[in-house]
């Protein structure tokens, strides 16, 4: 472990956590949320934490060196390639320093790095502000009440796409090369690897039925996938990934496995869906809001 000095406090950066400090930034990422009601870190964070498939770098500021003592006081993450970060301060250090010292940390490490702000809340924006950092992109989870959502139409229009379900231990590498095809232009989503699907397949949400294709002729190869993650206990379902390959634009499978899902949530007696978009991603906003969601949490990248 290293320690660097960031005016009064010091920060602790780590290529390798043990178990035991995962649990306290679990814990301080818990803490964050029940204070700011929104999520503290992303899922790709806390996948890196509790099964971590390629190399991060942690930085942390232990409770016992800060003011007022105790448990974990922040955490903050690089991602592999030092092109992303997250950063959280518990809710009993914040106003001391630390997020300005973690961000310090965080930029002195990978120059250039955008820092993901979750809720857009007004601390982070003063925090961004403080430190010089310009709005670069905005995430919008937009979310839809199953109750008033109508299929219009009845059941399977002719012509329409052959829709199956994953075929966990089968599927995974055609799943992948689509998805790499889809988000070709997307700086997370296109980078996802067979290790990072794998990684997902472990996670007590996951569940095939909910990860319908659409195959390719040759019946190796995917047209189109829609992934709906819905974690146990809660009654809201993610269009978590809708992938249509570029070269099958313009055929409606992405419309037919948007009902499909949104069908199959209501079936299943959930009462909300939800799903993350590019704020500048008009067309597909208009998309979506003409299904009927609505934006109901902003995140935003900071440089």
């Amino acid at each position: 472990m290293e320690r660097m000095a960031h005016g009064d406090v010091t920060v602790i950066g780590s290529d390798h956590l043990e178990r035991a400090t995962v649990e306290q930034v679990l814990a301080l990422a818990d803490a964050v949320a029940a204070a700011d009601g929104v999520a503290a870190l992303s899922e790709q964070t806390l996948l890196d934490l509790r099964s971590p498939v390629r190399p991060v770098r942690h930085l942390l500021v232990d409770g016992a060196t800060a003011q007022g003592g105790g448990a974990l006081a922040g955490y903050a993450q690089v991602d592999a390639a030092g092109a992303s970060a997250e950063l959280a301060v518990h809710p009993d250090h914040r106003r001391s320093g630390l997020g300005r010292a973690l961000l310090d940390a965080v930029r002195a490490h990978a120059p250039g790095v955008a820092v993901w702000a979750h809720g857009d809340l007004p601390g982070a924006r003063a925090l961004a502000a403080a430190a010089g950092l310009e709005r670069v992109r905005e995430l919008l989870q937009m979310a839809l009440d199953l109750p008033e959502w109508r299929r219009t139409g009845g059941g399977a229009a002719d012509g329409a796409p052959e829709i199956r379900t994953f075929r966990t231990g089968a599927d995974e590498e055609a799943w992948v090369r689509l998805n790499a095809r889809a988000f070709a232009d997307h700086p997370e989503q296109g980078r996802m690897s067979v290790a990072d699907l794998r990684a997902r397949e472990a996670e007590d949400w996951f569940d095939p039925t909910l990860l319908w294709l659409v195959p390719a002729p040759d019946g190796v190869e995917v047209l189109a996938s829609m992934w709906v993650k819905v974690v146990p206990g809660e009654d809201s379902g993610e269009i978590y990934a809708l992938g249509v390959d570029p070269a099958a634009q313009g055929r409606g499978l992405g419309s037919a496995l948007t009902v499909r899902a949104l069908d199959e949530m209501s079936r299943r007696g959930l009462r909300r869906a939800t799903l993350y978009v590019e704020g500048d991603n008009t067309a597909a906003r208009r998309t979506y809001e003409r299904e009927g969601f609505r934006c109901v949490v902003t995140d935003v990248q900071y440089r």
